[in-house]
């Protein structure tokens, strides 16, 4: 009797308390679960969840793409720019030097006399010679004949030598010349400024006055 009565306490005692069983059941956390002590959550949302914050590897990434395409663009604009760059500084280099050459040769003109200067000139010849052909002084021939004629050809050399001044200090002003379009250009001054002061002073007899009846 008293194994008997032993084993049934022994048993008694190793029995857990259907309270103490089913609390020890709810605080077991399946981690497989969305929520703390709720074994009847859904794993599924939490796994769609983390499915679709994950970065979709599938679709193309094309910004690098983007990026080449804009770099190709911009060398080819800067090409382009650098290509209407230097022919525009062709077309201005040869325009300045034509311009050089042309103001050395009216530089040269007014100096050594034009063809227009010698019509012009025997054009005041003729209408003195005919002014004066129904009678007049000789101090009036000597100023109508001879006197108008050089006024009229230095007046013309002088428009020359002005010309050929105005367009070599247009060159020599302009940045990033050849040097031998500022060379020719400098020389152009200088030959349209010496046939300005010429012209000048031959049209106000600074230089050679007319000559008098009585010399």
């Amino acid at each position: 009797m008293d194994i008997k009565t032993t084993e049934k306490t022994e048993e008694k005692t190793s029995r857990p308390e259907p309270e103490t069983a089913e609390a020890a059941a709810d605080a077991v956390v399946d981690p497989r679960d969305g929520t703390d002590g709720d074994p009847g959550g859904d794993p599924s949302g939490d796994v769609s969840d983390a499915r679709s914050d994950a970065p979709d590897d599938s679709e193309p990434d094309s910004e690098p793409d983007d990026e080449l395409d804009d770099d190709e663009l911009d060398d080819d604009e800067l090409d382009e720019a650098a290509a209407v760059t230097e022919t525009a500084a062709e077309d201005t280099g040869i325009g300045a030097g034509a311009a050089a050459v042309v103001s050395a040769a009216l530089g040269a003109v007014a100096l050594t006399g034009t063809w227009t200067g010698k019509v012009v000139s025997e054009r005041e010849t003729l209408v003195g010679q005919i002014s004066t052909s129904q009678g007049g002084s000789t101090a009036q021939q000597i100023s109508e004949i001879y006197g108008d004629a050089w006024h009229s050809t230095a007046l013309v050399n002088g428009l020359f030598a002005l010309l050929a001044l105005i367009v070599a200090l247009v060159v020599l002003t302009l940045p990033r010349r050849p040097g031998w379009v500022r060379a020719v250009a400098a020389a152009g001054a200088v030959l349209g400024g010496l046939g300005l002061l010429l012209s000048v002073g031959t049209y106000f007899d600074l230089f050679l006055s007319l000559p008098t009846a009585g010399s």
